[in-house]
C-alpha cells in the first residue's frame, strides 16, 4: 500500500510539476522526430500540409511562407506531419485530385510534382527514415554537449568488494580486480560493467580480471533480481555482486569481523585493523537485512582507524576501494561525439536485448511502461538536476527513434518495410493491401498502449 500512498502524496504535492516536465520532454522529443520529416521533405521538393504538435482540436497555429499550418494541438502525446497528396497524417492512402470550391479536379503538373507519393521509392523511405535517424542523432548531440562542456561521470571498473555468496563470489572475484573486458567488449567505466550485467539475466558472461601482475580469466552468471522503485513499479536485473569504489563505509553499521562479533567502535576499529591486507569478511546491519561482504581494506588508506579523535569523519569510516569513485572526464567535443555516438549505440542495444528478453519470456511483459511511469521518471529526473533530466532526454529520444523503426504498419517502420518491398518487386503495395495493414497496425499500437497504462496501474494500485 505504500506505492498507493506515495502516488497520491505525489500527485497532491508534485502533479503539475511532474505532468509538466513529461509534457515539456515529449512535446521537444515529438518536434524533432517530426521536423527530421518535414526537413527532409522539403528538401526532397515535398510540401508540407500541416506541423502538428499533439493531436485533436487546434490550440493555436499559423501558416507560414509555404502554406504549412504549424499548430499545437489539444492532446499533448504525439505529433505528426501530413504531406501534399495523403489522405491522412499516416500516409495511409494517397489521392491524385483536389477540391477547388465546388468542383474537385484532378492535381495540376506542377501540383503532382509536390505530392508526396510522386516521388520516387529512395525519396519517400529518405523523408520516413528521417524522423527516427534525427531522434538518435538529437541524443548524439545531447550527450556530446554535456561530455564536452561538463564532463562524462566515470566510475573505475574495479571491484572495492565483493558480496558474498553472489555470482562474483562463487565465480572468484577478489576485492581490487579490475574488469577488462566482458564477453570480449572492452570495459573503461564501472557503467559498462552495470549497463552489461543488467540485462544479462541469468546468462554467463566471459570476463578478463587485472588481479595485480595478472589477467585472469573467469565466467559468472549474474543472478536475476527483481527490485521495485518507489512508486511501486517493478523490474529485472541481472545482478553480479561487486561493490565499485566509493569513498567509505560507515564502521558503525558494521557487526561481525570475520567470524568475531562487535558490538562498540572500538572493538569494530580494533578488529578491522587486524585484518587489515588481507582478504576479510564482514557483516552490515541495514535495518531490514543482513548484508555480508568480502573485503581487503588496505593500511595505507585507513590509517584514520587508528586516530586519538574519535569523533572524526576517518575514524569512524572504512576505506574499501584502492582507486578512486567517481570523476569528471572532459573528453573536449571531438572525443566527446565520438564518446556520445558509442553511448547511443550501447544504450540502442541493450534496450533491444531487453525487448527480445521479453518476447521470449526471459523477461517480464510486464516491464512495459507506459505514460505513468515515464512521467514519473522524467519528474524524479527533474529534481536530481539539470544533468539528469539531459540523459533522461537522450535515453528517451534513443527509445522514440527505436521504436519508430520497428517494421509495425502506422510506425516509420512499417512505410520503410512497404518502400523496401516496392523497391524489389517494382511497383507499390496495393493500396487496399496498405490499407487493411495499417488498420492492423493501428490495432497492435492502440493494444500496445493500452497494456503498457494499464499495466501501470495495476503496478500502483492493485499490485502494490
Amino acid at each position: 500500500m505504500n506505492s498507493i500512498f506515495d502516488l497520491f502524496q505525489l500527485a497532491a504535492s508534485n502533479l503539475w510539476f511532474y505532468g509538466g516536465v513529461f509534457i515539456l520532454v515529449l512535446s521537444l522529443l515529438v518536434f524533432v522526430h517530426e521536423w527530421g520529416h518535414y526537413i527532409v521533405a522539403r528538401l526532397c521538393g515535398v510540401k508540407v500540409e500541416v506541423f502538428s504538435i499533439g493531436f485533436g482540436k487546434e490550440l493555436f497555429g499559423w501558416n507560414d511562407k509555404n502554406d504549412t499550418r504549424w499548430k499545437v494541438s489539444l492532446i499533448p502525446l504525439g505529433g505528426y506531419v501530413k504531406m501534399f497528396g495523403d489522405t491522412d497524417p499516416a500516409s495511409a492512402g494517397h489521392t491524385d485530385s483536389v477540391q477547388d470550391g465546388e468542383t474537385i479536379r484532378p492535381f495540376t503538373e506542377d501540383e503532382r510534382s509536390v505530392a508526396f507519393f510522386s516521388k520516387s521509392v529512395w525519396k519517400r523511405a529518405l523523408i520516413v527514415f528521417a524522423g527516427p535517424a534525427i531522434n538518435f542523432l538529437f541524443a548524439i548531440i545531447l550527450l556530446a554537449g554535456m561530455y564536452s562542456i561538463y564532463g562524462q561521470p566515470v566510475t573505475a571498473p574495479t571491484a572495492s568488494a565483493v558480496v558474498a555468496g553472489s555470482a562474483a563470489d562463487q565465480a572468484g572475484f577478489q576485492p581490487h580486480d579490475t574488469i577488462v573486458t566482458i564477453d570480449g567488449e572492452k570495459i573503461q567505466r564501472f557503467e559498462d560493467i552495470r549497463r552489461i550485467v543488467s540485462v544479462a539475466l541469468d546468462t554467463p558472461l566471459d570476463f578478463e580480471v587485472q588481479r595485480g601482475e595478472e589477467v585472469v580469466s573467469m565466467t559468472a552468471t549474474p543472478k536475476k533480481e527483481e527490485i521495485t522503485d518507489r512508486f511501486g513499479f517493478t523490474h529485472s536485473r541481472g545482478l553480479l555482486g561487486i561493490i565499485g569504489p566509493n569513498d567509505g563505509m560507515a564502521i558503525k553499521n558494521i557487526t561481525k569481523v570475520g567470524n568475531r562479533s562487535v558490538e562498540t567502535p572500538d572493538q569494530i576499529r580494533q578488529a578491522l585493523l587486524k585484518n587489515m591486507d588481507k582478504r576479510t569478511t564482514i557483516e552490515l546491519d541495514r535495518g531490514e537485512q543482513i548484508d555480508r561482504f568480502v573485503i581487503a581494506p588496505l593500511s595505507t588508506l585507513n590509517q584514520g582507524l587508528k586516530g586519538i579523535d574519535k569523533e572524526s569523519v576517518e575514524a569512524n569510516a572504512l576505506v574499501l576501494a584502492n582507486k578512486t569513485g567517481e570523476f569528471l572526464l572532459k573528453p573536449g567535443v571531438v572525443h566527446g561525439v565520438k564518446a556520445s555516438v558509442v553511448e547511443t549505440w550501447r544504450i540502442t542495444t541493450s534496450t533491444m536485448k531487453a525487448l527480445g528478453q521479453m518476447f521470449t519470456g526471459t523477461r517480464s511483459a510486464t516491464e512495459l511502461g507506459g505514460i505513468i511511469r515515464i512521467g514519473a521518471i522524467a519528474g524524479d529526473m527533474a529534481q536530481m538536476g539539470l544533468l539528469a533530466i539531459i540523459t533522461f532526454t537522450a535515453l528517451l529520444s534513443i527509445n522514440l527513434g527505436l521504436i519508430n523503426l520497428f517494421p509495425i504498419p502506422m510506425l516509420d517502420g512499417g512505410h520503410l518495410l512497404f518502400y523496401a518491398i516496392e523497391a524489389v518487386k517494382g511497383s507499390p503495395v496495393k493500396e487496399r493491401v496498405q490499407e487493411y495493414a495499417f488498420r492492423f497496425g493501428f490495432v497492435v499500437l492502440i493494444g500496445m498502449m493500452l497494456f503498457a497504462n494499464l499495466n501501470d496501474l495495476f503496478q500502483l494500485f492493485i499490485k502494490g
